[in-house]
């Protein structure tokens, strides 16, 4: 089995594909589904941020797995291959373990340390597991990304000094107007985006905060957190023409602010400068919005500089990061290895079985007197013994962690106690023994769902 990652992010495409690459606007759910209905009927799993879309897969065969992923992207996003392919990064094996655990960790954001994206990599998998997409691997590959970010966040200061693009906007205005206190800000957008920059907006002591949402009830429970005005919807137009600085964070998968409506208020503004930070993916504001005469539209690339100057100042706690996902990794790769050990532990198991059922077999003539309570007694007590017969060569074989000598323990095994090939052949068979069988540092794997078959997989 080997995990592939095909996805683009910040990094590899512009905001115009990655607005069109946004799997939330036709929903995860529909797109785990599409993706399971693939031939190759792997283990997956979605990740889609404002910065990026990854799809993660556990798959048998990779060129297949690779050919589905691809062909997956464009066509639930109506792209050619030829548009899409050249943004996309390709990620195999302990390659996309490095690259999940650093995401995790939030070493990999647009913003290093930014808190959110351990967040939405846990939703990612909650949304997975719920449309049980997920077998061994991913379930395995998930939760150790989890341990990685969790290490990073309590044994580094790399989020205390983290920002986050929301406070990256913030420093943006401060950077155009210097202080903000005799500024009136709008805040569009009322979701965790949204709440960030109004608290960080709060902090600037700026002289007027407005707050608005197409959802009333979201934007009535913030303004009254941030005591600020609350500005129903159909007043927008309104609110536009009397702040110096909007700042848009919304989840819509449309631009809500048209050019017209900008060169519009414009007029009533008498050409006053008006910044717009439009930090939304996909976008709030019509792009050509920017071509207006004294309006000024940033977007969420345009932040790279106060994200270069964030990233100067913390080197050192990504270093220990850094440090921490490559210990995870290292350990995340003896499990990977330690799997090739389990179809040989599990036919072990079943032979030291078979031997101790003959032999109560036999012994029936011999233990047909016994009581129901005795009797149970001879079962427990024959079982324990194969327990402890199995522990040894059990924690052997799982603590090995170079491939090679798996083969060769394994070999030997097979010889020594004359194990059935087709009873070790296919570890899949064993889902349900194995993560018994097998655990790491992290902890016990607890029982795997099973990945949705393709309807094409036999």
């Amino acid at each position: 089995m080997h995990l592939l990652l095909l996805g683009v992010s910040h990094r590899t495409a512009p905001i115009e594909l990655r607005e069109r690459l946004d799997f939330s606007a036709r929903g995860v759910d529909d797109a785990l589904a599409a993706l399971a209905a693939r031939p190759s009927g792997a283990e997956a799993a979605v990740l889609s941020t404002c910065n990026r879309a990854e799809v993660y897969l556990a798959c048998e065969d990779l060129e297949r797995g690779r050919d589905d992923a691809e062909g997956f992207f464009a066509d639930f996003h109506r792209l050619s291959r030829e548009e899409l392919t050249r943004h996309l990064y390709t990620k195999i094996d302990l390659e996309v373990v490095h690259h999940l655990f650093r995401v995790a960790a939030g070493l990999d954001s647009l913003v290093v340390g930014e808190p959110q994206i351990f967040g939405q990599v846990k939703e990612a998998y909650g949304h997975a597991t719920a449309q049980r997409t997920t077998g061994p691997f991913l379930n395995r590959l998930f939760t150790a990304a989890f341990t990685a970010g969790k290490r990073v966040r309590s044994e580094t200061s790399l989020s205390e000094g983290a920002v986050s693009v929301s406070y990256a906007a913030v420093a943006l205005a401060r950077k155009i107007f210097g202080e903000l206190n005799e500024r009136t800000v709008l805040v569009v957008g009322a979701g965790e985006m949204g709440k960030l920059t109004a608290l960080h907006m709060k902090s600037q002591g700026i002289r007027r905060m407005l707050i608005t949402s197409r959802t009333l009830a979201h934007a009535e429970a913030l303004s009254a957190v941030m005591e600020a005005t609350l500005v129903s919807w159909e007043h927008l137009p309104a609110a536009l023409s009397e702040s110096d600085i909007v700042i848009t964070a919304t989840g819509a998968s449309i631009p809500i602010i048209s050019r017209h409506l900008i060169a519009t208020t414009m007029r009533s503004r008498r050409h006053r400068p008006l910044f717009l930070i439009d930090i939304a993916v996909p976008r709030d504001v019509e792009a050509t919005a920017g071509a207006i005469e004294q309006v000024f539209l940033y977007n969420i690339d345009d932040l790279q500089a106060v994200i270069v100057e964030n990233l100067s100042k913390r080197s050192a706690e990504i270093e220990q990061a850094e440090a921490i996902v490559a210990e995870e990794v290292s350990r995340f790769r003896g499990w990977m290895h330690s799997r090739g050990a389990i179809p040989t532990v599990v036919a072990l198991r079943q032979r030291f079985e078979a031997v101790r059922r003959a032999e109560l077999e036999r012994l029936e003539p011999k233990l047909a007197g016994l009581s129901p309570d005795t009797r149970g007694r001879v079962e427990e007590i024959t079982r324990l013994i194969i327990e402890k017969l199995l522990i040894n060569p059990t924690e052997q074989l799982k603590s090995l962690s170079d491939g090679q000598t798996i083969s060769l323990y394994a070999e030997v095994v097979n010889r020594l106690f004359g194990l059935s090939p087709a009873a070790r052949s296919d570890i899949n068979a064993h889902d349900d023994l194995a993560p018994s069988l097998v655990t790491s540092d992290a902890g016990v794997e607890s029982h795997p769902q099973r990945a949705r078959k393709s309807p094409h997989s036999s």
